[in-house]
């Protein structure tokens, strides 16, 4: 199976890595057969002797606790016995992403969606992930409750870690934020503004500061749009509408829902600050989230990691982070904060799944979930959120106490086909050609509607 999965990956990645650039080769596009998701049933106790690769992409998390990794596989070697090689890069699809065209895979991946490289995504969309259904029975490794009893409710019920709607899970769920608008609360005590809480008030806010020299918006890259559209889908339509849109209903770009959705995102791009798009990549996107704290924009869509990540930037005089929910579409209609969460896998292909499935099992225990807190990461585990000390980040997570609905999901998992994008691609890079005038609203939507006749074509 793993020379099989590895003649597969030699198409995959080419197009996984080339996401954000141009077209694939030609021979990349070349569909591949799907490869056995099935593994072998996890045991509570694999041999100790093992050693298992597991590799983490760097984020905010270990910008804020470099140790975090290494200290969660000190203590699962210390809980099993099974020791941990880690891999650690902020680019880990470069660095992982050879050594699997040849067939040798992590047993273990924690790399979530979203990411330009799309590699999640495609391991996905191959059915190249191990099925992960028993782990959820397992007992969490040095503890006497089971995985399940530990996961707060509705994680493992979306088609983020439940994408083939077969009824079982391929994706563990990992740490979870809010997300939502973030914002300079001190400038809008100063200036005396009140938060927007519907569109209007917030187009009725951009022309006033707009007058002051002050954009409304920005974002750190399109891939931040993801949550944002999410939440804005559930604003517009409810959870049936982010629904038909997520799984590529025919004709619901053709609704007055979606047309509220279009309408929103394309006003929202005229008072967007116009140097977002050139710095809306994976090396600069700090600058734009620095126009929030340098007062040149008001409002930027972003989780509660960005307090810990900008923490040592520059900042405009009083200035206080705040969050809110996205503006409701009519006075008194629902607002949404769409739910985001990181995933961890095992690749089919991986030699020691057992083990793997131990180390998957150890991190939602109540040792795991201490350590993590040292990054600001909070797994969902029920109880987790109860030790954060930071006031900051327990004002961020209290965002579902005061009013908002949570919007979970994402994308429904399509097959590859030549010539038909990711879901970023298609739906959310073309933001930057909105802003910078280079895409026309009808192109975008049209290029929506040609993929997502295709998708829906294609669905796994």
């Amino acid at each position: 199976m793993k020379k099989i999965i590895a003649l597969l990956l030699a198409a995959v990645m080419v197009l996984g890595l080339a996401a954000c650039g141009e077209k694939a080769p030609e021979a990349a596009e070349t569909k591949a057969p799907a490869a056995n998701t099935e593994a072998p049933a996890a045991t509570e106790a694999p041999a100790s002797d093992v050693t298992i690769q597991v590799a983490a992409v760097s984020t905010a998390f270990t910008d804020a606790y470099p140790e975090m990794w290494k200290d969660i596989a000190d203590a699962f070697t210390a809980e099993t016995g099974i020791k941990v090689e880690l891999v650690e890069d902020k680019n880990l699809e470069d660095v992982i992403g050879p050594s699997m065209q040849g067939g040798e895979y992590p047993d273990v991946v924690y790399l979530p969606y979203g990411r330009p490289g799309a590699l999640t995504e495609q391991f996905v969309k191959e059915k190249l992930v191990a099925d992960l259904t028993d782990v959820l029975d397992m007992t969490v490794p040095g503890e006497d409750k089971k995985v399940s009893e530990k996961l707060a409710g509705g994680f493992v019920d979306t088609s983020l870690t439940n994408p083939y709607a077969d009824g079982k899970t391929y994706l563990a769920p990992m740490f979870y934020d809010p997300c939502g608008l973030f914002y300079n609360a001190g400038l809008f005590e100063e200036k005396g503004w009140e938060v927007p809480t519907t569109w209007d008030e917030m187009w009725e806010l951009a022309e006033t500061a707009k007058a002051e020299g002050i954009a409304l918006f920005t974002y750190p890259t399109t891939g931040y749009f993801d949550a944002f559209l999410y939440a804005l889908l559930n604003t517009a339509g409810g959870p049936e509408f982010f629904e038909k849109v997520t799984h590529y209903e025919d004709g619901i770009w053709d609704t007055e829902e979606a047309k509220t959705v279009i309408d929103i995102i394309e006003k929202l791009a005229s008072y967007t600050n116009p140097v977002t798009p050139a710095q809306a990549n994976d090396q600069d996107f700090k600058m734009n989230q620095q126009l929030v704290l340098d007062n040149k924009a008001l409002f930027m869509p972003n989780g509660t990691w960005i307090a810990g990540e900008m923490a040592d930037s520059p900042r405009a005089e009083g200035f206080k982070w705040g969050m809110t929910a996205l503006p409701a579409v009519k006075e008194g209609g629902d607002r949404y904060s769409f739910c985001w969460f990181q995933q961890s896998w095992i690749p089919a292909g991986a030699e020691n799944i057992e083990a793997a499935k131990q180390f998957i099992a150890f991190l939602y225990s109540d040792k795991a979930v201490e350590i993590f807190l040292k990054g600001g990461a909070v797994q969902p585990v029920l109880g987790a959120a109860e030790s954060i000390e930071d006031p900051e980040k327990k004002a961020f997570l209290s965002i579902y106490d005061n009013g908002a609905k949570a919007a979970m999901g994402g994308f429904a998992t399509y097959k590859s086909v030549a010539g038909l994008g990711s879901v970023r691609e298609v739906y959310l890079d073309p933001v930057n050609g909105l802003v910078s005038g280079n895409v026309t609203v009808d192109q975008w939507v049209d290029g929506i509607k040609e993929a997502s006749a295709q998708m829906h074509a294609n669905l796994q």
